[in-house]
């Protein structure tokens, strides 16, 4: 295999969907997230966040996103949330994933508040 294969393998590799081989994309995409921060990154930078799957890569979430609202992401940024357990302490946060998605300013997403 020479070495423009092996390159020409690695970039299809990269640009694979994972999840949406066995989940539908309103499973991938579970819910927006919507607080103050986010609100005002709608308005000023036309940035969305949604939870998303555990399973999900950027490229499952960027299909997702095309197929539910008809828009194509500039971007998609995927951060994984940790756990924030404490001893004593009665809330606790579970740990998630997140999507961070960067839209066209001529895109917009409607989002339920």
């Amino acid at each position: 295999m020479t070495f423009t294969q092996i390159l020409q393998k690695r970039a299809k590799k990269q640009t694979a969907v994972k999840a949406l081989k066995s989940l539908t994309p309103h499973d991938v995409l579970l819910a927006p997230i919507v607080t103050e921060k986010t609100y005002k990154q709608q308005e000023i930078a036309n940035v969305y966040a949604f939870k998303v799957h555990s399973d999900a890569n950027r490229n499952d979430v960027k299909v997702a996103i095309a197929a539910l609202y008809k828009v194509s992401p500039l971007s998609v940024r995927i951060v994984s949330v940790p756990y924030k357990g404490r001893m004593q302490r009665k809330l606790v946060r579970r740990a998630y994933k997140k999507a961070i998605i960067t839209l066209d300013k001529k895109d917009k997403i409607e989002v339920g508040v």
